[in-house]
């Protein structure tokens, strides 16, 4: 046998192996992760016991790099109460996620490849070059773009987050601030989903309403609720392109701008007050303990009054909900905890040299931090309509 084909056929079997080797693991963790559902809920598919603890609720897939290679479309059993955490991903850490993300972050820096290839040699043993960097940029771009794409009309999200942070990039000569505008749902499941990432050069109504309009496009229905600081770009956004569907102020926010206003000596004790608004569940309770607020420091705090009086009404929104979807769906804390998330992991960047970079790092990160909640209901959803009948206008 000639040498060039020797080699060629060594390669195929190699080849052919290492696939062999990966169908056998995959399968291998399937029923790994099925025997985990089954201690989970101490009890085997339709099995019926005494101390069962739920129900199944099909799959999702994922991919999983392991030391035999990637491993695709890795089904992972899903119960119907969302409590199921499998084990299987930290004995096999996603290597990939993190090698990918660290090659990622270095070439988005403008560093050169061949310094990221000495690097990742140094790290990993592996030798990351230039090809290999393309592949990722590549893969991750197309990725993201489908992901941007994807369809959204099987499912209705009753809820929706809105919100902005700040990335810096080159911009000619200098260095600008760039909006990254997020939108995450919470589905009629209760899980939450990313719905969508864009960047922008501010936060003006016109940003937020091409955001809403895409998501409406793409088969977004059945908004109830839109949860967002005091922003006039969202407002006039969600009232332009989500007409009918209420607005909840986030609490936090509120609190800030109301406490502002008072002096530092009496800071503790309005917080105090202000804060026992919030935590009734009965609308009717909330009135009469904003009638005693305002009674209360109407004339010692004029100003705080009038703030306080100018946004309780939309601060209090989430009352028409559920009352075990209220300590949830009153602020944005959530996407604050995906923001701050974004802007560790982006610190080493420090500024961005455009904003296709900025977008795409910034979205890989949010998309990974992310998926964990597939794995744990954020709401139950029993009743997750407002009290008052939703005349949100369809796009279909």
């Amino acid at each position: 046998m000639a040498p060039k084909k020797h080699d060629e056929f060594e390669h195929d079997v190699k080849m052919d192996v290492e696939a062999r080797v990966r169908e056998g693991l995959k399968a291998v963790l399937e029923e790994v992760l099925q025997e985990e559902m089954t201690q989970h809920l101490e009890a085997d598919y339709r099995e019926l016991t005494p101390t069962r603890r739920g129900e199944r609720n099909g799959h999702y897939t994922c991919n999983l790099v392991t030391p035999t290679g990637r491993i695709e479309h890795l089904e992972v059993p899903r119960d119907r109460e969302g409590e199921f955490v499998t084990d299987v991903f930290e004995r096999y850490k996603r290597m990939s996620g993190d090698v990918e993300e660290a090659v990622l972050e270095m070439y988005l820096s403008g560093i050169s490849v061949r310094k990221i290839a000495g690097v990742t040699e140094a790290l990993s043993k592996v030798r990351v070059g230039k090809d290999a960097v393309s592949r990722i940029a590549r893969r991750l771009e197309e990725e993201q773009r489908a992901w941007r794409e994807r369809p959204l009309e099987e499912k209705e999200y009753p809820y929706l987050y809105l919100d902005a942070t700040y990335l810096k990039v080159h911009w000619g000569a200098g260095v600008t601030s760039m909006a990254l505008l997020a939108c995450v749902g919470v589905d009629e499941e209760g899980f939450r989903e990313v719905l969508a990432i864009e960047v922008a050069s501010s936060e003006k109504g016109a940003a937020y309403a091409s955001l809403l309009r895409g998501l409406l496009d793409r088969g977004l229905s059945r908004v109830r609720l839109v949860i967002s600081d005091d922003h006039e770009g969202i407002k006039i956004a969600v009232a332009g392109e989500l007409p009918g569907v209420q607005w909840q102020r986030c609490v936090v926010h509120f609190e800030r701008n109301v406490l502002s206003h008072v002096p530092a000596s009496s800071t503790a004790e309005v917080a105090q007050d202000l804060k026992a608004v919030f935590k009734v569940r009965r609308e009717k309770t909330a009135r009469a303990l904003v009638e005693e607020f305002v009674e209360l420091y109407g004339k010692r705090f004029p100003k705080v009054v009038a703030v306080f009086e100018a946004g309780i009404g939309d601060a209090l929104s989430y009352l028409g909900f559920p009352g075990s979807h209220h300590a949830r769906i009153r602020t944005t804390n959530m996407l604050e905890r995906l923001f701050r998330e974004v802007k560790r992991r982006t610190r080493v960047v420090g500024v961005f040299p455009n904003e296709t970079s900025a977008a795409t790092l910034a979205t890989e990160i949010a998309l990974r931090s992310s998926e964990q909640w597939t794995l744990k209901r954020y709401l139950t959803m029993d009743a997750p309509k407002a009290k008052k009948p939703n005349p949100q206008h369809s796009r279909h």
